[in-house]
């Protein structure tokens, strides 16, 4: 198992992370979170190089993609850098990339009742006004669990809060602060049900954030 005691605050510079061969040809990985070597909640950067594909595969309790560089295809389209997808519990589909592409992808963390398939151009959505000079781009909400894109504008602090169920954060461009670090594109940070932090940017940032889908009272080892 890797990183699975979701009552430890991670902190992953992926940028700094060497790439390493999945079971495909050509298609590479960075594992962030993993129940398992090839099944369970796993969460990952993957890169798949041009050409390459990967065999078909279900997903028994979801798979949740962002599209961060290039064009990710399977046989029911073509998604380009932005693109944000979710495939539901029970579905299946086979892989590709022609042109080769990078993306955040999240396996076997949905709730079982969590069905909706999401295919969102992130490139060709408004953002919405959030609190203070935050605009947000709201993805996907189940119950408790929200995932949206939040734009930063340059020098914006928040209001300190605590993330019940947990926030899960992607950097996708810029860097991200608080008063435990600097975190740079592409770091990806989990913290725990009930932790708290005091964020704020000195330059333009989005990030991806997912909060209230972390286990609230199981420790895993």
């Amino acid at each position: 198992m890797l990183n699975m005691n979701f009552s430890e605050r991670v902190v992953i510079d992926t940028q700094q992370q060497p790439w390493l061969p999945s079971p495909a040809q050509g298609v590479w990985r960075k594992p962030l979170e993993r129940e398992a070597k090839e099944s369970g909640h796993t969460s990952s950067i993957v890169k798949y190089d041009a050409g390459s594909q990967f065999a078909t595969h279900p997903h028994p309790l979801g798979e949740e993609i962002l599209v961060l560089e290039g064009v990710f295809s399977d046989e029911n389209g073509d998604y380009p850098a932005g693109s944000y997808l979710r495939h539901p519990p029970g579905s299946q589909h086979a892989p590709f990339s022609q042109e080769g592409c990078v993306i955040l992808v999240k396996l076997n963390q949905f709730d079982p009742r969590d069905l909706d398939v999401v295919k969102i151009n992130t490139q060709k959505t408004e953002w919405l006004q959030g609190i203070g000079g935050l605009q947000v781009m709201p993805l996907h909400e189940f119950e408790y669990e929200h995932t949206a894109l939040v734009k930063w504008p340059k020098g914006e602090t928040f209001q300190p809060h605590r993330h019940f169920g947990g926030e899960e954060i992607l950097v996708l461009s810029g860097k991200f602060q608080d008063e435990q670090g600097e975190y740079p594109r592409h770091t990806w940070i989990r913290s725990p049900h009930m932790s708290g932090h005091f964020p704020f940017v000195e330059e333009e940032t989005i990030i991806l954030v997912k909060t209230g889908h972390l286990p609230i009272s199981t420790i895993q080892p």
